[in-house]
């Protein structure tokens, strides 16, 4: 405890000294920083190549995500996200439908594993629709097309 001579009281002075707490927020500021890159939830997949334009500002465009859980195994069962959440084909269409990007954007991008069966992809599509997305898109990877 301090005692303040300036304040001509000469009682306790209560002050906080906030240098470790900073400390410690900004170590944490660098963890958080460091392994968010790092801790990305979602499937592998792998995109067929197509020339396509990119999508415009990906990063808040809502991605639904169709893959096997086991990338390496094609016979593996198949998984479906929309962004980070795992969802099942049957709750797809209400998902999206409580979803705030689909009821701003009605927007959505569809990005399947080239060895999805096709009839698995109109299924996303057609729940995707009835969900109220109007505009569908198709992300393919323009890195490797022929």
């Amino acid at each position: 405890m301090s005692f303040s001579s300036s304040s001509g009281g000469g009682g306790p002075m209560s002050e906080i000294n906030v240098t470790p707490l900073v400390d410690v927020m900004l170590v944490l500021l660098i963890i958080f920083m460091v392994t968010t890159p790092m801790v990305q939830a979602g499937l592998r997949v792998d995109l067929p190549n197509a020339e396509a334009p990119a999508i415009p500002n990906a990063e808040q465009k809502l991605r639904v995500t169709i893959g096997h859980e086991d990338a390496a195994n094609p016979a593996s069962p198949i998984s479906i996200w929309i962004g980070q959440d795992r969802t099942t084909l049957d709750r797809l269409a209400e998902q999206l439908r409580a979803n705030a990007i689909v009821q701003r954007d009605h927007e959505a991008y569809v990005q399947a594993d080239e060895s999805i069966p096709y009839g698995i992809v109109v299924r996303v599509l057609a729940a995707m629709r009835t969900a109220g997305v109007e505009r569908l898109g198709i992300v393919t990877d323009p890195l490797n097309s022929q």
